[in-house]
Order: structure tokens, then sequence, then C-alpha cells
């Protein structure tokens, strides 16, 4: 049986998010962005829950939504791995989670103060650090 990595997230406790959310967004994040590619193996819902010192039942419930959501896939008798490319939404879904994340970001950021071209050089920065690890 091949031996997993430890899966490099954190939780954090301040985090408004649920720590259910905080890992299916981390797994999302790494996949998204190359760091987790097709085929690579998943720490087991025990070894993952030992590693963040979270309830298994937490880890088990994250792990199911991806797997639901098409992010991840089970083999049977040797764990979780990460499933093939696909596009998982809609176009008309994906549209909406865009304008509603954008509202959001834009609601958060306009009491800031500070201006468009810096939100967006700094918005630019952000993609551009994440690109590279996709396409390497």
């Amino acid at each position: 049986m091949a031996r997993t990595s430890p899966l490099m997230i954190q939780v954090a406790t301040g985090d408004p998010r649920p720590i259910g959310r905080q890992i299916v967004d981390a797994v999302r994040m790494k996949i998204a962005t190359g760091e987790l590619t097709r085929g690579n193996q998943l720490p087991s819902v025990r070894g993952l829950a030992q590693q963040l010192m979270i309830n298994p039942n937490t880890v088990a419930k994250a792990y199911a939504e991806l797997t639901t959501e098409g992010w991840l896939e089970s083999r049977q008798g040797t764990g979780l791995f990460v499933a093939a490319p696909r596009q998982r939404l809609s176009d008309a879904e994906r549209d909406r989670r865009l304008d509603d994340a954008v509202g959001r970001f834009v609601n958060d950021v306009i009491p800031l103060g500070f201006a468009a071209d810096e939100v967006q050089a700094r918005v630019a920065d952000a993609f551009d650090l994440l690109v590279p690890r996709k396409t390497a």
C-alpha cells in the first residue's frame, strides 16, 4: 500500500468558517493550483484528523463533500485520490458563484479606502502567485 505524505493544510479556530469548510477550501485550492494533481493520494481520515488534531468525523464529512463534488475519488481498499480534472459546475453556476464572490469582495474592500487600481494590482499579484504552480 502506498504511503501518503501529510496534507500540508492548516485550520484556524479563529476563522469564521467551520473547520470542515476550511479543509474543503484548502483541498480545492491545492487541486486548482496544481499543488495536488490527478492520482495524488490523500491522507486517511484518521491520519488527517491526527495531523490537524481534530475529530475524524469532521475530516470524513469534508472528504465526502469533495468526493461528491468530483474533486476526489475513492478507490476500494486503497483510499482517496485526486480525481481527473473536469468541469464540476455548469457555466451558469460558475458565473453565479463568481458574481457572488466579487460582490462579497467588493463589499469587504470598499470600506478600506483603497483606490480601485491598487486593489486590481493586488488581485493581479495574488493570481500571478498561484498561476505558475498550476502550469508547472
